[in-house]
């Protein structure tokens, strides 16, 4: 620009439209998400030194800044990462909460009117219209479990669907972020204003990143922003964007496995996806989604097998042994997608009271296995198979394993789903006990047998013949047993006795042998005796039903709780996850809004302002215009001086 009054003019006239047109584009964008306002930064020009001192050149517009808080806008991105991923977590546990707490569509209502079938038939064992009652109620239990597991079961489908399109998302969003830091980078090195457009269009894009996944990010030399993920990978370095992959997990082909795109597929952990909607929802599906999965197949387990267990042990109305009443799938055992060798497993649950509500990971190192607890992440070592753990065994049943194989096991994760009644006749519930018991009657003493029962061991030996017991008051014994061993117990202490040998009276002890057991009750006379016999016309009898009602009040589960409690404690502790999801959410939401409100107490546009701004530059241009017209009206007086 010349030197003197006109030149001077003219550079207020340049600095003027750039406000004008910085303030009007501040206007333009006041609703424009991520935009950051600009401000035309001025400088006085260098003055001019002549023979008498340094007169002004006018104003130089240095560049067009936005007005930008580093911090702000980091802790913002941060803040909204870990708020998506609240949110996520805390509309998945709703969810699930309503699923499980619902008074009529839950279990509890079901499970309640089973029992109530069962006592039914202990009422009325010989009556037919009570019995298909009850199977009715227990087809009605086998049905809700199907249908609540169906229910996660599309959770958890969906949840595989929606991470394919958050990492669709995040792919296109790291890839603008790599092509604007490829502009940005061109446009900083020709220009000294800053591309802030793109610079705000990239925050903007790197914080759609942030609600999708957790993220780290850096600024370069260039104007780069590199963006890794929040244990350090990098997903977009320079203007290349790495990308995450999407593939079928190796151990459970039904999810969703997550990697970074770089020379092929790099498998990310968990720990990992942190952060982000991404993150919120792998946590849910391998968290609170299969431990409610694994809790409620642990409860179907074990009703179904405590239930069989009891049913074998009664007589139906033909007079046959009980059979299993509920049927379960067989647990899952399935090799990794990447193993070597052709091993194959199998699983059988022997201790439905020992299982645990988990899935569990296997491993071969071509000297032993190591088996790991996905619950809690505790680990057993073995040598060799079959091993039993925690109520399941694990056979080897075909083909060789070769070192690094891997296999997941799923003990519990499928019942609910495949729980069914086995029974269809309603004669063949085993209402009955197979043993009776009968004092003689010209006993004189007071003494009964009480709580006959059995055991599954009977079975190979039942009574063929009544057998009686006879009591001598000169030993205080009780005789005439069958050539088994013999133990009594008395106050939790054991005693055994050789085969047909006298045991000692006791009231309240418990006598057992061949598969048979019974109580002493009372004081018996010298040569009162007992009979025990096959029940040969129990059509009426009711005790293993009743057996059977009362397995509603043991704690089965565990070894700690009852079928109803099970239940309880696990839609109590997905009402407690939710809420805590609730709150931490409502937390960190409150959180965003307060760095938000900062960020635009710095960032966001005043109309106020930029109304006062035009008009101060629009005055300012009006001053320089009439700058230049005095400094033209100068120039024509000395054309005229000249021409005069």
């Amino acid at each position: 620009m010349g030197s003197g009054i006109f030149g001077i003019g003219l550079t207020g006239l340049h600095a003027a439209q750039a406000g004008l047109a910085t303030a009007g584009h501040n206007i333009a964008n006041v609703n424009t998400p991520g935009y950051s306002r600009q401000v035309a930064l001025q400088t006085a020009s260098r003055p001019l030194y002549t023979g008498d001192g340094y007169f002004g050149q006018g104003v130089d517009l240095q560049s067009v800044r936005r007005i930008y808080g580093d911090f702000l806008v980091l802790q913002s991105r941060t803040s909204l990462s870990e708020l998506s991923s609240l949110t996520t977590s805390s509309t998945e546990l709703r969810g699930l909460d309503d699923l499980f707490a619902d008074p009529t569509a839950g279990l509890s209502p079901v499970l309640d009117e089973y029992f109530a079938g069962l006592n039914g038939v202990a009422a009325h064992a010989s009556d037919t219209p009570s019995r298909v009652a009850a199977l009715g109620a227990a087809r009605a239990l086998a049905s809700r479990f199907a249908t609540i597991d169906g229910e996660l079961v599309a959770s958890r489908r969906s949840i595989n669907g929606r991470i394919d399109t958050i990492v669709a998302s995040i792919n296109g969003d790291a890839t603008e972020i790599g092509e604007l830091n490829r502009q940005i980078a061109l446009a900083s090195a020709d220009a000294s204003t800053p591309p802030n457009d793109l610079l705000d269009r990239r925050d903007a894009a790197a914080a759609r990143l942030a609600e999708s996944i957790g993220i780290r990010t850096a600024i370069q030399d260039d104007g780069s922003m590199n963006v890794y993920l929040s244990s350090g990978q990098g997903l977009v370095v320079g203007d290349e964007a790495a990308g995450l992959s999407v593939r079928a997990s190796r151990a459970s082909p039904a999810d969703r496995e997550i990697g970074l795109s770089v020379g092929g597929f790099a498998p990310l952990r968990a720990s990992d996806l942190t952060g982000g909607s991404l993150g919120g929802l792998v946590a849910f599906r391998d968290g609170a989604l299969t431990d409610a999965q694994n809790a409620f197949g642990r409860l179907a387990t074990t009703v179904a097998l405590s239930m069989n267990a009891q049913h074998r042990l009664g007589l139906d109305q033909n007079g046959n042994p009980g059979g299993d009443l509920f049927s379960l799938p067989a647990s899952t055992v399935r090799a990794w997608s990447g193993n070597t060798g052709n091993g194959a497993l199998a699983v059988t649950i022997g201790d439905a009271g020992a299982l645990v509500a988990s899935d569990y990971d296997l491993r071969y190192d071509g000297a032993g296995f190591t088996l790991t607890r996905l619950s809690d992440g505790t680990a057993s070592t073995f040598a060799s198979l079959p091993q039993t753990v925690d109520g399941f065994q694990i056979a080897q049943v075909s083909g060789a394993m070769v070192a690094g194989d891997r296999y997941r096991i799923e003990p519990v994760r499928a019942a609910a789903g495949g729980l069914a009644v086995a029974l269809t006749d309603p004669a063949r519930l085993a209402a009955a006990s197979p043993v009776i018991g009968a004092s003689a009657g010209a006993n004189r003493g007071g003494a009964t047998l009480a709580a006959i029962a059995n055991d599954a061991s009977y079975w190979s030996t039942p009574l063929a013949a009544p057998m009686t017991l006879s009591f001598a008051s000169g030993t205080a014994t009780l005789s005439g047993f069958p050539a088994v061993a013999v133990s009594v117990t008395v106050g939790g202490v054991t005693t055994p006795y050789p085969p047909a040998a006298p045991v000692p009276w006791t009231d309240g002890a418990k006598v057992s042998f061949g598969g048979l057991s019974f109580t002493m009750s009372g004081t018996p006379a010298n040569g009162d005796s007992f009979t025990l016999s096959p029940n040969v016309a129990g059509v009426g009898d009711n005790r293993n039903m009743q057996r059977l009602a009362a397995l509603a009040s043991a704690n089965l589960v565990a070894g700690r709780a009852s079928f109803a409690g099970a239940y309880g404690e696990l839609v109590a502790g997905i009402g407690q996850a939710a809420h805590a999801a609730d709150s931490e959410r409502a937390a960190q939401s409150a959180v965003q809004t307060r760095i938000d409100t900062a960020r635009d107490s710095i960032s966001g546009v005043n109309l106020d302002e930029e109304a006062a701004a035009l008009q101060r530059y629009q005055q300012a241009y009006q001053a320089s215009a009439k700058v230049i017209q005095v400094a033209a009206s100068l120039f024509e007086t000395i054309l005229a001086i000249g021409r005069g």
